[in-house]
């Protein structure tokens, strides 16, 4: 019998659908005074994973995060909390994700499968050859971009690598390398053995402590969740969440309405969820909404990222943000900058009342950005239109926390 065909454990409780939503809000640092004293790193040990993305609309998705939680915090003071003094490094999580030093052991058993496999994207022509090579380079000059390092292109398409660039993500994967910090978005690489702590360097915990970790820290850090959630946060398989869920420390749960078991963490259970909730725009890459049947299930709230889709074919726009209000999702922009103008490309809002969240919101990012000006380029409700008009004329001396 398979872990998945065991019986599961009883419930220990009954959670209200409003129950799993605050849960999941408190979890993710988004319900409840913020903890400014641990600022940026605090945000990312919280999430235990930050996605990175190559857009950049009002600020790229790895600032977006720690703003949602902590207000107009100084952008250049974001990236020295994640790249300085090795408190972060990025790897593999949910996709490309900084992620907290302290989770450098948890994913050796994805290093060890990469090494097992023997390549991922790319065969290098003479891969001792060419890695002994880059490990040459960084040990004598590190820390080193590719383009340091040789170059990453062949001359050819994007994925047109050169035996070097190959090599050094070879490299990164299997963990005798680390990124160490984004400059101008290239990834900086540099020798694990110089950057990582000695105390979690070494590849110690077997496959199924791992995992035992991480199904831990992402059913902490979104409170309740599924088999499917915990499994899509790190980018798990199913069965792996199984063999270890029962020994993680999560307990299970009935959550209303969701139809599925459900694991919560017995800390976030322990202590009702209260506080204040943060109105915000959120990248559609934040952990809160990054898995979209979980965000259908907690929110009601269909969302997905258009920056892909045939501009004919884009319902809400290029980079719609979710605007998180009162602990729900009430409606979304398609934000741009213009000089100083913060350009609402394109707005839909639930209803009226999320109109002055909306103004709040849009006002804060603008000013954030170095906006002094906010303009709405289109809003298809006449009604929702001239609220939002108003509210931002209202809003626009008033800053949130």
């Amino acid at each position: 019998m398979t872990a998945e065909t065991q019986p599961l454990p009883p419930p220990v409780t009954t959670l209200s659908r409003d129950d799993a939503r605050r849960l999941a809000l408190r979890a993710q640092g988004l319900l409840g005074a913020p903890d400014r004293r641990a600022g940026v790193r605090g945000v990312l040990r919280q999430l235990g994973a930050v996605q990175l993305d190559t857009i950049s609309v009002l600020a790229r998705s790895h600032e977006l995060v720690p703003y949602a939680r902590l207000g107009p915090v100084n952008r250049p003071a974001v990236e020295a909390a994640y790249w300085s003094d090795t408190h972060s490094f990025e790897y593999w999580s949910h996709a490309a994700c900084i992620l907290p030093i302290e989770e450098w052991p948890h994913f050796a058993f994805r290093r060890r499968a990469r090494r097992a496999k023997g390549h991922r994207w790319h065969v290098m022509q003479d891969s001792e050859r060419s890695c002994a090579a880059v490990l040459d380079r960084l040990r004598a000059d590190g820390p080193l971009t590719t383009s340091e390092l040789g170059g990453g292109r062949n001359g050819g398409e994007w994925w047109d690598w050169s035996e070097t660039k190959i090599a050094v993500e070879w490299l990164l994967d299997t963990g005798e390398v680390v990124c160490t910090q984004r400059r101008a978005w290239k990834r900086v690489y540099d020798l694990a053995e110089r950057t990582v702590p000695d105390t979690l360097l070494h590849d110690d915990l077997d496959d199924a402590e791992c995992l035992r970790r991480l199904v831990a820290q992402a059913g902490a850090a979104m409170g309740v969740a599924t088999r499917a959630d915990l499994a899509d946060y790190h980018r798990l398989k199913g069965e792996q969440v199984d063999a270890v869920v029962t020994d993680s420390g999560l307990v299970p749960v009935q959550v209303e309405g969701w139809g599925k078991p459900a694991w919560a963490d017995p800390a976030a259970l322990a202590a009702p969820p209260r506080g204040r909730h943060r109105t915000t725009l959120l990248s559609p890459f934040d952990s809160l909404i990054w898995d979209r049947p979980r965000t259908e299930r907690i929110f009601g709230f269909t969302h997905r990222l258009e920056a892909y889709v045939p501009r004919p074919q884009r319902i809400h726009g290029y980079f719609a943000m979710p605007l998180l209000a009162g602990g729900r999702l009430v409606g979304r922009v398609d934000p741009a900058r213009e000089g100083s103008t913060l350009v609402a490309r394109q707005v839909s809002m639930q209803d009226a009342k999320a109109a002055a969240p909306m103004a709040r919101a849009l006002w804060e990012a603008a000013r954030w950005v170095g906006c002094d000006a906010v303009r709405v380029d289109r809003c298809d409700d006449p009604e929702l239109a001239a609220a939002l008009h108003g509210e931002l004329t209202h809003t626009s001396d008033h800053t949130t926390d």
